[in-house]
C-alpha cells in the first residue's frame, strides 16, 4: 500500500483489523462510487471509533454495496478529553453548525437540553448523529461524540452529577475567565461541561440551581468579525 493516498475518510461500524475485510452500507457505497468516483484499487482511511484508523482499499465497487479491504492501521485509538457541551436546539442549519463545531473542537459528548426559550420544535438525534459523524470524518477524529437524548435543562440540573463541574458561559462579565478558573484548581480542566446561554440575563439557573458544588460560572466575551462572524472568547 506504500505510495497510495487516501483523500476520503470514512467511519465504519465493522471493527477494523489488519487483514479484514469490511462491507459498507448504501450511502456509503453510493458516496463513493457515484459521488467521489472512486475505482476498484483506490485508497480509502475507515475508522472504528475503537481501534483507530486504518489505510484500506477498495475491494469491490457497486451502485449499492462496496467492499473495502483492511490493509494497516495509520493512527491508534484515541479518545478525545472528556469534555461535555450542552446547548439549546435552535433553527436547522445553526444546529447543524453547532455539532459540526462541538466535533471538530474535540467534545466527548453533546448534550442537547431544553430551556424556557428553545425555539427549536423538534429535535431529531439521527440528523445529530449523521452530523457529528460525518464531522469526525472530516476533522480526522479517531472517535465520535456521544449524542445525548434531548431532555428538559432544569431535569439534567436536578441530576447532574456534582463531580463533573457544570461551567456555563457569564456574559456580565463579573466572573472569572477559563485561564483564572484553571490556575486555580488543583488538575487541569477534565470532566467537566459546558451550558451556554443566549445573552445575559436569560437563565434557567435560577433559584440556586447554578450555583453551589457541582456547578460555575466563566467569563465570556462575543466579537462580531468580518463577514458578521459571530465569535465567544472566554
Amino acid at each position: 500500500m506504500a505510495g497510495k493516498k487516501a483523500k476520503i475518510r470514512l467511519w465504519c461500524e465493522t471493527p477494523l483489523a489488519a487483514g479484514r475485510e469490511v462491507m459498507l452500507n448504501d450511502k456509503q457505497s453510493h458516496y463513493l462510487t457515484n459521488v467521489m468516483k472512486l475505482a476498484l484499487g483506490d485508497a480509502v482511511l475507515a475508522f472504528d471509533n475503537e481501534h483507530g484508523e486504518f489505510l484500506c482499499t477498495l475491494k469491490t465497487a457497486g451502485k449499492k454495496s462496496c467492499r473495502l479491504e483492511v490493509s494497516e492501521q495509520t493512527r491508534g485509538f484515541e479518545k478525545c478529553p472528556d469534555v461535555w457541551l450542552l446547548f439549546a436546539p435552535v433553527k436547522k442549519d445553526q444546529t447543524d453548525f453547532i455539532i459540526q463545531k462541538a466535533t471538530e473542537l474535540g467534545a466527548a459528548k453533546i448534550m442537547p437540553v431544553i430551556t424556557a426559550r428553545t425555539i427549536a420544535d423538534k429535535v431529531k438525534k439521527e440528523r445529530f448523529i449523521a452530523q457529528s459523524t460525518e464531522a469526525a470524518e472530516q476533522c480526522r477524529r479517531v472517535d465520535l461524540p456521544v449524542i445525548a437524548d434531548a431532555e428538559p435543562l432544569d431535569k439534567v440540573l436536578k441530576t447532574w452529577d456534582k463531580e463533573r463541574i457544570l461551567y456555563f458561559m457569564d456574559e456580565t462579565g463579573q466572573s472569572p475567565c477559563a485561564a483564572e478558573v484553571q490556575r486555580s484548581r488543583a488538575e487541569r480542566f477534565a470532566d467537566f461541561a459546558f451550558c451556554p446561554r443566549r445573552r445575559a440575563g436569560q437563565t434557567d439557573f435560577k433559584g440556586g440551581n447554578g450555583s453551589g458544588r457541582g456547578f460555575g460560572r466563566l467569563a465570556v466575551c462575543c466579537r462580531r468579525l468580518a463577514g458578521g462572524i459571530k465569535c465567544a472568547f472566554w
